[in-house]
């Protein structure tokens, strides 16, 4: 029986969202300060599986399933989200300045859609309290930290090109040293500035160049638009060329509620839950941006980091499958409940010796030599 599901998310589901999420949170951080807690819950959560390890930029994971960025905005819970069973973990996103984000309501569920509206615009605790958090940490796990430009308010002024590069290059400045990997999220679909200004062509580059000066000392991934287009992954890619620090990329959510998602939900009883949509409707959109982008990226130097709509096992294979190094999960949390990275875990584990793979590095891509390619939604 799931505990989680029968018991706890009742429970959670009769809260509006938001309360749900940050009460969520800060249990976490409560709980893991209580002796033995942390401990248990890997005992419960956590299991090794050989087969499932990997190097992916440097860095060593024991299996590929992360959180993604999102659920722990400012690394408020990293002692209990070590012991939860993934393979790596990703907090944020996280800015120059602290910011309250948004005027809520700004979380909605689409239970129908195994999906939620978010319209968070970044609340998190800035750049320098998350570094010193980080600072005290010592992770079991790949840490990483998403950033972005700071969101000043709905009716700040408009910031100029140079105060938005010298945004992220005071929190790439803060975190790198403290960070597993940077993500620098370039296409935030609640950001005022940041999003727009990265969609012009040279910007991407301009940043990168901003910021190499810093010697960064981990890993780099763009968080970039997921635009199924072969031009602008042709463009993104251009751009990053001559940055020997980029090593990958991952796809943001799309922005609003374009018609090319499949909702269960009536779309006009949508009309006051502004905000984009994250969980199952947006699956194959981010596999097919994973498929293109692979294809067209040189796969020696790059990887993908693949997040969108994985709630099984056989979601996180596809999404691997069709490129992706590793996955992140987020949506699946809140209507499966932690453990679902275990369970997800135990499927890939199946599914691998179903197909003869002896490592995950054989999985990687294996969708493109396949004799018949696959679909880039689950059945």
């Amino acid at each position: 029986m799931n505990l989680y599901r029968t018991l706890l998310r009742p429970m959670l589901f009769r809260l509006d969202a938001e309360t749900a999420h940050h009460g969520t949170v800060e249990t976490c951080r409560w709980l893991a300060a209580v002796p033995g807690v942390a401990a248990l819950s890997r005992t419960i959560l956590e299991k090794q599986f050989p087969i499932l390890e990997s190097d992916v930029a440097g860095l060593h994971f024991e299996n590929p399933i992360g959180l993604a960025a999102g659920w722990d905005k400012s690394g408020r819970a990293l002692r209990m989200i070590d012991s939860m069973g993934f393979g790596f973990a990703e907090i944020g996103s996280v800015s120059a300045r602290p910011s309250h984000g948004n005027p809520r309501p700004r979380l909605f569920r689409l239970i129908a859609d195994q999906a939620i509206i978010v319209n968070y615009g970044l609340p998190n605790d800035g750049a320098q309290v998350v570094a010193d958090r980080l600072a005290a940490h010592r992770p079991r796990h790949p840490l990483g930290v998403n950033i972005v430009k700071t969101n000043d308010g709905l009716n700040a002024p408009a910031c100029s090109d140079d105060e938005i590069l010298a945004d992220y290059e005071r929190s790439a400045t803060l975190l790198h040293r403290h960070a597993s990997y940077l993500s620098l999220n370039l296409s935030c679909p609640n950001a005022k500035g940041g999003k727009d200004f990265f969609a012009q062509p040279g910007a991407i580059a301009r940043l990168l160049e901003r910021l190499t000066p810093l010697r960064i000392a981990c890993p780099v991934f763009l968080k970039i638009s997921p635009r199924d287009d072969p031009a602008e992954h042709d463009r993104v890619l251009m751009e990053c060329d001559a940055f020997p620090f980029v090593c990958g990329f991952c796809f943001n959510l799309p922005g609003g509620k374009p018609e090319t998602l499949a909702l269960a939900t009536r779309r006009d009883a949508l009309n006051d839950q502004p905000g984009a949509v994250a969980g199952k409707p947006v699956e194959a959109l981010i596999n097919r941006c994973i498929a293109g982008l692979y294809s067209r990226m040189d796969q020696r130097r790059y990887v993908v980091i693949g997040a969108g709509g994985v709630f099984t096992a056989e979601d996180a294979y596809l999404k691997l499958r069709l490129g992706a190094s590793l996955v992140q999960i987020y949506t699946a949390l809140i209507y499966n409940g932690p453990g679902i990275v275990k369970q997800i875990c135990l499927g890939l584990v199946e599914l691998m010796k179903r197909d003869g793979f002896e490592s995950l590095s054989q999985v990687i891509g294996s969708a493109h030599h396949a004799a018949t390619p696959l679909q880039t939604k689950s059945p």
